[in-house]
């Protein structure tokens, strides 16, 4: 049996699983099955977008469950197309109508949009107003930089709790989690165990998996784990919240059992040494009209 899953205490108290799982990707006709088990695991952190298209499935997992409401940390993602302070406000309606939630533990900005900034101020105000009012415990955003946090910073009131970004291995982001550190953000990884998830026309041909790296392979080796444990234990012990995906039911409790992964200092900076600056996803500062317009469904 595993450690308890640590939690993190966010800005203004609310407290959070450190790891979380994710349903990027994953169909909706799969959803419920793997959140089910995700769940069955262990997991108490869920983590869904309204681009994903399947908080339907994760809201109709969780009510098929025997567990309590505040049992499970419910995130979720406001997507660029209703960005601006009603439209956000309807977002929220819509991504609680469809999760089957009065409440939603944190909704965050799913992309800075920085060409279309004073929507993404509007759209953060918004959930500044969904805060003040108790619909949603915390607030935050995704793929924000550094001087994308700044912007923010300099027009908003409430500091985000979250900033969720692409961080592993071999795009570990420093400027990022130093800008995050030093306004009182927690950084929270997507892609922990980068070369999983490939996004089609980014980051070239010659993608190499973290999975498959010399270092992370041996340190597996000497703790008796497996590399995407390893690289789980990493982001946990260095204070970050971190959120696998898999559909895969093996897999699903392979990446939750990681607890009591206890890596040491210079195993840490072994891996921390393996950045190659190469970003595996879409670039935060790049205009994507086609993605960005892409209307969200109603409840």
């Amino acid at each position: 049996m595993t450690n308890p899953v640590p939690t993190l205490t966010l800005n203004n108290g609310v407290t959070m699983p450190a790891l979380g799982y994710g349903v990027f990707q994953t169909p909706p006709d799969e959803t419920v099955t793997a959140v089910t088990e995700a769940l069955r695991v262990g997991y108490r952190h869920i983590d869904t977008a309204a681009a994903y298209g399947n908080e339907r499935e994760v809201g109709e997992a969780l009510r098929r469950s025997d567990l309590a409401r505040n049992d499970v940390f419910l995130e979720t993602k406001v997507w660029v197309s209703d960005y601006g302070h009603d439209a956000t406000l309807h977002a929220f309606d819509k991504s609680a109508g469809k999760l089957g939630v009065d409440t939603i533990d944190l909704l965050i900005l799913h992309q800075p949009a920085p060409q279309r900034f004073d929507r993404t101020l509007e759209a953060y105000r918004a959930l500044e107003t969904l805060l003040a009012d108790g619909r949603v415990r915390a607030i935050g955003a995704s793929n924000f930089m550094p001087d994308h946090l700044e912007r923010l910073l300099a027009e908003t009131s409430v500091v985000p709790a979250v900033n969720q970004v692409e961080v592993h291995p071999y795009f570990r982001q420093p400027a990022v989690l130093a800008a995050d550190e030093r306004h009182g953000v927690l950084t929270q990884a997507w892609s922990p165990i980068g070369g999983i998830t490939f996004y089609p026309g980014w980051g070239g041909d010659d993608r190499r998996s973290t999975l498959d790296d010399p270092t992370i392979r041996e340190i597996a080796a000497a703790h008796g784990r497996t590399p995407a444990q390893v690289m789980l234990g990493w982001h946990l012990q260095q204070g970050r919240s971190a959120i696998p995906k898999s559909v895969t039911p093996s897999r699903i409790a392979e990446n939750f059992a990681v607890t009591d992964v206890a890596l040491t200092a210079e195993e840490l900076a072994a891996i921390d040494a393996l950045d190659t600056g190469v970003r595996g996803g879409p670039d935060p500062d790049t205009f994507r009209a086609e993605a960005f317009d892409r209307e969200i469904p109603e409840a």
